[in-house]
């Protein structure tokens, strides 16, 4: 059981690291788009919180190999990292492909996906702030959400991709929005990914 005592810089870290994940995701699902540049606009936006996260990332990693002592396994610390910068390459990865197709217009899909992303990471900002008060066992809770979000997108993606091949006749929309759809469900499963990170520290530590 980890000690009551003041915040770790390693958790400070994961923490700042998912807040600026959870305010991508956030910019992404709010910004309106009108237009080709609208798409643009968000995509580099969004390239400035991927390189932002990245040295985040790359400052975690030099504290870690620094650090003869760390408050939880430092595979753990550096795992969690990780698996929420997959998040982010994720959604800026959508992005690209948005401006890619020129897609200004998103379905009743891609915006199911993205609320539910976007509660994700709401959870696993509320995570990192438990953890970085030590309070594992408590982190569970948000971690069993975030699972139930993926399950949701699970069921999204199979309805999507069956909707897509009954109602669109252009081959060229279907190889998009199919590709789009399949991007999203691969964020729902990184942020799935955190969430089973989370639970392996409980189960370690707490």
């Amino acid at each position: 059981m980890l000690s009551s005592r003041k915040t770790d810089p390693f958790f400070t870290s994961l923490l700042t690291i998912a807040e600026s994940v959870q305010e991508a995701v956030h910019y992404a699902n709010d910004f309106k788009v009108h237009s080709v540049a609208d798409l643009k606009e968000v995509s580099i936006k969004l390239k400035s919180y991927e390189t932002e996260v990245d040295t985040l990332i790359h400052e975690l990693i030099t504290k870690l190999n620094k650090s003869f002592m760390t408050p939880i396994e430092r595979e753990d610390i550096l795992q969690l990292a990780i698996k929420m910068d997959d998040i982010l390459d994720g959604i800026e990865e959508f992005a690209a492909h948005l401006e890619m197709f020129s897609l200004t217009e998103i379905d009743v899909y891609v915006q199911t996906f993205m609320d539910n992303i976007v509660k994700s990471t709401d959870e696993i900002v509320k995570a990192m702030k438990l953890l970085s008060r030590r309070k594992l066992v408590e982190m569970r809770d948000h971690a069993v959400i975030i699972k139930e979000y993926e399950r949701i997108c699970d069921d999204v993606l199979r309805t999507s991709i069956k909707q897509l091949f009954i109602s669109e006749k252009d081959p060229i929309r279907i190889i998009q929005y199919k590709d789009i759809y399949e991007q999203l469900e691969d964020i729902a499963d990184y942020c799935q990914d955190v969430a089973n990170t989370i639970e392996t520290i409980i189960m370690r530590n707490a």
